[in-house]
């Protein structure tokens, strides 16, 4: 791809993990709304449940998350405490009440790094849940994991509670580059640790990588994908660093200087990408490698790929729950977003509150926009007549939008045949701007997002 047509796209549209996107949520949502969508919600469907540990003891410079840096235990477990009310509160506003129990197919602990708790907390933990919820004898049960801080012990208990599924963030193993983003993590770490997991049957291994991070190179990048191989992990998802220090100021601290430009951003995605594919990885998506036998390379085969907070993934829950601080969920009605001071939070919860700082309902146009973007960000195509008959809805209303389309086809990013959009192989790595002509919200939140590639 030449480099006039790279600078062209370099351009900042959403990631696409919900339709509308959160710069839209608004304060209309709050728990009184959440708890009627709850109520309403199917008592025989499955449902995902997301945790959110706000806590890191000290900050990586990269980092876009909400996250919180303490020395002390004491306000990790009184933080575990409001997320464990919180969860009866949910519970009890389930649609089976009290007396019955939702089945919860997939659980996600995020941060921050859930490795803050400490490993005896992971049981009292999932008992908690398993009393409120069947958690289902095959439901995933991940947990992102920090190998700076984790131990054989902690690791220990993990396997203990339950947990199968381990998803390590590398971002980068050259010291040069972990001294600039201030996350010093050597590779003999990260190795020990999934040997650790694979020794305790935690074996579904995620592994996070970074491209775009101050002084990273080709050469770098070569090397980390071959290091990251040579571990054999289920998955491997490839994220741009999103340089955003006006939403995060610690990442004013990354010096703009050494930031690599568009052009070369382009050449050490491309490298990762082909030198994946080379050594048997599936890509799925535009950002997401899979091994061949994991589900969600055969996910793409059966039209199961699904996007969510997470990224690319098998979880086709209509419900996703989730608890904690800034914590997001989604129902058929739409999604939610919790308090994010962590004593908003706390406060809303001991009121007796669901603790729902924002988050927007869907109409049918916002349900269709969503459908047409999910088949777009994750098999590639979208058949637009076929969906705008699922969700009764005018193919006209959908002309303008092809019409943006327009010099993304004359760049072969896409093709337009009728009815039908197809993202070509060549333009994988621009499938969120392509998705983004169906997205009504996208220009009045456009600059809080991050780059295309």
């Amino acid at each position: 791809m030449t480099s006039d047509l790279i600078n062209k796209y370099d351009l900042r549209v959403p990631r696409y993990t919900s339709y509308p996107t959160a710069p839209h949520f608004n304060e209309t949502v709050d728990g009184a709304v959440y708890k009627r969508w709850l109520s309403e919600l199917d008592p025989k469907s499955e449902l995902s449940l997301y945790f959110h540990i706000p806590f890191c003891d000290e900050m990586c410079w990269f980092c876009g998350c909400y996250t919180k840096i303490v020395k002390r235990y004491e306000p990790v477990k009184e933080y575990l405490g409001a997320l464990l009310a919180e969860v009866d509160l949910v519970a009890d506003a389930l649609p089976t009440g009290k007396a019955g129990r939702m089945t919860a197919k997939h659980l996600h602990w995020g941060g921050g790094s859930p490795t803050m708790l400490k490993g005896e907390d992971w049981m009292a933990i999932m008992d908690k849940l398993r009393s409120r919820f069947d958690v289902a004898a095959d439901a995933e049960i991940a947990v992102e994991l920090d190998p700076r801080t984790a131990t054989e012990d902690y690791i220990a208990e993990l396997e203990r509670a339950g947990v199968n599924r381990a998803s390590i963030g590398v971002q980068s193993y050259e010291p040069k580059v972990q001294e600039a983003i201030h996350r010093i993590q050597p590779y003999e770490t990260t190795k020990q640790v999934i040997g650790w997991l694979r020794a305790h049957n935690i074996t579904r291994i995620n592994m996070d990588l970074m491209y775009g991070l101050p002084l990273q190179d080709t050469g770098e990048i070569e090397t980390m994908i071959d290091l990251t191989v040579e571990l054999q992990p289920n998955r491997i998802a490839l994220f741009g660093y999103a340089h955003v220090p006006w939403m995060k100021s610690h990442q004013k601290m990354i010096h703009e200087e050494d930031l690599p430009d568009a052009n070369e951003r382009w050449k050490q995605f491309t490298l990762a990408v082909e030198r994946l594919k080379e050594r048997g990885y599936v890509q799925v998506g535009f950002d997401h490698f899979a091994h061949p036998d994991d589900s969600m390379a055969r996910a793409i085969d059966t039209g199961d790929l699904h996007r969510n907070f997470q990224g690319y993934t098998t979880d086709s829950a209509p419900a996703m729950l989730g608890f904690g601080a800034s914590a997001i969920g989604y129902l058929p009605q739409g999604y939610v977003q919790n308090e994010q001071p962590l004593k908003a939070y706390s406060q809303a919860i001991y009121s007796g509150v669901l603790p729902i700082a924002r988050g927007i309902g869907l109409n049918q146009t916002d349900k269709l926009r969503r459908a047409i973007i999910e088949d777009i960000m994750c098999n590639l195509t979208v058949d637009l007549a076929l969906r705008a008959k699922e969700y009764g809805a005018d193919m006209a209303s959908l002309d303008a939008d092809l019409q943006k389309l327009q010099p993304l086809t004359e760049d072969a990013i896409c093709t337009v045949h009728g009815h039908i959009v197809t993202v070509t192989e060549t333009g994988r790595p621009f499938v969120r701007l392509v998705a983004s002509a169906f997205d009504e919200y996208l220009s009045s939140g456009m600059g809080r997002h991050s780059k295309a590639v």
